[in-house]
């Protein structure tokens, strides 16, 4: 796994073998990021990373300069893996948060511009993040939440879906705020 752009471009991340994390691939998250890079000055947004797994994403945002970023890990082991990646790495504006997503996006007071979630596709009701974020005042007007899922999930009919994206296995759903 590896940083695909921006101040740590090339930088490999290497995650222990007790990482249970299944990271979104090099392919999808560079296309993931060209669409963005298209829509976004990263250096004006504050970014949310849920279920950040081995902090791939966050790293990615923070690689291109966003203005502040926040991963949200329930696991000690993947949480302390972020915390102790970023610190090598020299990011600053990092805030690497050991939270249960649900609980967090129900008390979060802050609001962000890019709102990322990579549930795990087994988890069950992962879909609520959806209406969490949407609906909890946490993306800020205009801002984009991009929820990645497998192919059974489908959110078109979502009032505030807005386009998807498909990268092999991966789907990106993205939903903005008007």
């Amino acid at each position: 796994m590896r940083i695909v752009s921006g101040r740590y471009k090339g930088r490999a991340i290497n995650p222990p073998r007790n990482l249970r994390a299944r990271p979104t691939t090099d392919f999808a998250k560079e296309n993931l990021f060209n669409v963005l890079g298209n829509l976004v000055d990263f250096e004006d947004c504050d970014v949310l990373d849920l279920f950040a797994g081995t902090g791939s994403i966050s790293y990615e945002f923070a690689s291109r300069g966003a203005r502040s970023v926040t991963a949200v890990e329930i696991n000690p082991v993947h949480w302390n893996f972020i915390r102790q990646t970023a610190a090598q790495l020299g990011i600053e504006n990092f805030y690497p948060v050991k939270a249960n997503v649900f609980l967090y996006l129900k008390s979060c007071g802050k609001q962000f511009d890019i709102i990322f979630s990579d549930a795990p596709y087994d988890l069950e009701n992962s879909g609520q993040v959806v209406e969490l974020v949407l609906g909890g005042g946490l993306l800020r007007p205009d801002g984009i939440f991009i929820f990645e899922h497998s192919r059974k999930m489908d959110f078109s009919s979502h009032k505030e879906f807005w386009q998807s994206r498909s990268y092999g296995s991966v789907q990106f759903s993205f939903f903005k705020k008007g």
